[in-house]
């Protein structure tokens, strides 16, 4: 994990810490003490339609079997969602959502972290923030439904890769509670972690340290939309929780 204090930027594991997180799950820190993001990568790449809940959640959206042709297919669904951290936040930090759309959703996703030669170095937990109307228009917005101010968030800290499926857990909550909760497990997923990485990597120059975040199994219902002042957690064991409040991506461009 990644934080700053009175010293300055500082690397660590939580017994590292100088001082005690408020948050085991979280690692929220005490001022004047912040966390930052576990990793700063040069980019990061997302695989879409890894999972069957996915697949049917997109084929709803746009009307189109596109979908349901890339989660059959060979080659996988990527794309690069940022590049230089510019639209990457840390936990604890404000996400993103599209002024200009309707039905904004988190998507909590496995990042792995790759080392020099590609592999899997780590795994962190993201969140792909997504505009479902305009990517649902059309499958050529993707990049306009993925890539703005605030759209992704990574952390709260790398651990090292492990065996096993994980448990993805997602609460979207506001002053008032609980909104929507769901779980997950990557063993539903129809790709494996060093299968999106071969076809990411196949003669694609990604440097080291860049993080790919491998799809999502989490759809809130299609009457649900993002809002400013909503908080999104992400939950998964083993790594912690990823905790993110929601404002409009105009508002984090406006204070840049």
């Amino acid at each position: 994990m990644r934080f700053r204090g009175p010293d300055g930027v500082q690397d660590g594991g939580v017994d590292d810490l100088p001082v005690t997180p408020l948050d085991p799950d979280t690692l929220e820190l005490p001022e004047p003490y912040e966390l930052l993001l576990p990793v700063e990568p040069p980019e990061v790449w997302c695989a879409g339609v890894t999972y069957e809940r996915s697949r049917d959640a997109r084929i709803e959206e746009s009307g189109s079997d596109v979908y349901a042709l890339v989660y059959e297919a060979d080659r996988p669904e990527l794309f690069l969602k940022d590049a230089g951290c510019r639209r990457t936040v840390a936990p604890g930090a404000a996400i993103g959502i599209r002024a200009d759309s309707s039905w904004n959703v988190p998507e909590p996703e496995i990042g792995l972290v790759l080392g020099e030669r590609g592999e899997i170095a780590g795994l962190t937990i993201g969140n792909d923030v997504s505009s479902r109307d305009i990517e649902g228009a059309n499958p050529l917005y993707l990049p306009q439904a993925k890539v703005y101010a605030g759209a992704c968030s990574l952390g709260p800290c790398v651990v090292d890769p492990v065996d096993g499926p994980l448990e993805i857990r997602l609460r979207i909550l506001d002053g008032d509670g609980e909104l929507w909760a769901g779980e997950t497990s990557t063993a539903r997923m129809r790709r494996r972690f060093d299968e999106l990485v071969r076809w990411l990597l196949r003669d694609n120059p990604v440097p080291p340290g860049s993080v790919l975040l491998t799809g999502t199994g989490l759809v809130p219902p299609d009457d649900f939309t993002l809002e400013p002042g909503h908080r999104v957690e992400i939950h998964v064991p083993g790594i912690g929780t990823l905790a993110n409040d929601v404002v409009l991506a105009t508002e984090l461009l406006a204070g840049s």
